[in-house]
C-alpha cells in the first residue's frame, strides 16, 4: 500500500535531476563540496579541490601549532604578571606592617593564638597545609581575544575538512589525510 502526498517527486519540484550522494568510497566526481555551485566532475576539477584540501589541512596543523606556541608565551606572560601583583602586594603589606611595628603585632598575634588553640592542640589560625596556587591564568585582554580567534578558525578548518571527507569521494579523503600527516611532521614540533 503506498501513499502519496501531493504526487510531485523532490527532483520534480527542484526542476532537475536529483543528485544522490554515494554512500560509500569511490572516485567518481560530481560530488557537491561545501556548496551546491561547487561540484567537481572532471578530473581536473577533482585534483583542484584535493589541492586545496590539501592545503587546508596544512593550515590547519600550521594554526593548531602557532596557538600552542602562542598558549606557552601566554601562560609565562601570565605568570610574570601574577608574580608582579603577589610581589607589589606583599612589598605594600611589609612596608605597611613596618609602619605600625611589626614586633608588637607579632607579639598580639601570637597571645591570640595561644588563647584560640584547640583542644588538640592545633590552631584553626595555622594552616596544616599551604594554599594551592592559582590554577588558572586571569582574563587578559589582549590573550584570551586572539586565543578565542584562533580557536574558532581551528574550528573552521576542522568542519571544512569533516564535511568534504563526509561526500565519500576516496581522493579528497587522501589528499586531506596526506595534508594532515605531512602538517604535523612540519609544524607539530
Amino acid at each position: 500500500m503506498s501513499h502519496t502526498h501531493g504526487g510531485s517527486s523532490p527532483s520534480a519540484i527542484s526542476g532537475g535531476s536529483h543528485h544522490g550522494m554515494v554512500p560509500y568510497l569511490h572516485f567518481v566526481g560530481g560530488d557537491i563540496l561545501l556548496f551546491q555551485s561547487l561540484a567537481p566532475k572532471s578530473v581536473g576539477a577533482i585534483a583542484g579541490a584535493s589541492i586545496v584540501l590539501f592545503c587546508l589541512a596544512l593550515i590547519d596543523r600550521l594554526v593548531s601549532a602557532w596557538r600552542s606556541a602562542m598558549e606557552a608565551r601566554w601562560r609565562q606572560q601570565a605568570l610574570g604578571i601574577l608574580d608582579q601583583r603577589e610581589t607589589t602586594t606583599h612589598q605594600s603589606s611589609s612596608s605597611i606592617s613596618k609602619k605600625n611595628g611589626a614586633s608588637d603585632t607579632n607579639v598580639k598575634l601570637s597571645s591570640i593564638v595561644e588563647e584560640v588553640k584547640s583542644p588538640d592542640g592545633v590552631s584553626p589560625a595555622e594552616p596544616s597545609r599551604p594554599c594551592p596556587p592559582r590554577t588558572f591564568a586571569p582574563f587578559i585582554f589582549a590573550h584570551d581575544i586572539p586565543r578565542g580567534a584562533m580557536h574558532a578558525v581551528q574550528a573552521l578548518l576542522g568542519y571544512i575538512l569533516m564535511l568534504s571527507v563526509m561526500t565519500f569521494q576516496a581522493t579528497y579523503l587522501i589528499c586531506i589525510i596526506a595534508g594532515l600527516g605531512i602538517g604535523e611532521m612540519l609544524f607539530g614540533r
